[in-house]
């Protein structure tokens, strides 16, 4: 697999952007936890190696990187929680979280780079959405890690008060045995009510009693 290139970047800056910004998010898909998105600058002279799609990466890997781009890039992490997830729905709530990563790095970006087929709507400046881009685009690629390693780490925490579900293991996804433990220990207040599986429990008639 040809590895993520910064040539999003550079046509940007050959049309007159001065700085680029990357944005992505993750956990669209967990019962549990924020839906997380970065927004990240790169260093056209400066580049680390190694940057992909932070799924394709190894967790030491991740973490590595994870510390280099925090110490040498103008970023932002954002986590949206539960609350505005089951209010506005997670394609929504996942495009307040980039908007928001976006607004908070230190200097506005020119143009802005989104991973996925939508830029979002209130989105602070131009920008252009590409399909894959955490696999293809530099910059999109250290959003996905950053963000990645942010939640996963949020969710190890998050793990320590509401022990059981597994989200140290699972970051808040759907594995059987979170499902379990929804059924053996109940809801908690991390949980989406919106998605479907903590909803029917939510919604199960309690049993009669005779």
């Amino acid at each position: 697999m040809i590895p993520p290139d910064f040539s999003f970047e550079l046509a940007a800056l050959g049309r007159g952007a001065r700085r680029v910004a990357g944005v992505d998010e993750v956990g669209r898909g967990p019962l549990a936890g924020p839906v997380t998105a970065c927004a990240v600058v790169l260093d056209p002279g400066n580049i680390p190696g190694g940057l992909n799609d932070s799924k394709k990466l190894t967790a030491k890997r991740r973490e590595a990187l994870a510390e280099w781009l925090i110490a040498h890039c103008d970023h932002c992490v954002i986590h949206v929680g539960v609350e505005e997830i089951d209010r506005l729905n997670i394609y929504h709530a996942s495009h307040l979280a980039m908007c928001l990563a976006v607004k908070g790095l230190r200097h506005r970006p020119c143009h802005v780079l989104v991973d996925g087929n939508r830029v979002p709507r209130d989105l602070s400046c131009p920008g252009e959405a590409i399909v894959g881009g955490d696999a293809r685009c530099a910059t999109i690629a250290a959003a996905s890690i950053l963000a990645k390693v942010a939640r996963d780490r949020l969710m190890v925490d998050l793990a320590q008060h509401h022990p059981g579900y597994g989200w140290d293991t699972n970051a808040g996804y759907g594995t059987p045995a979170h499902k379990r433990a929804l059924l053996d220990l109940g809801v908690t207040p991390y949980h989406r009510r919106s998605f479907a599986p903590v909803h029917n429990i939510l919604c199960k008639p309690p049993l009669a009693s005779h």
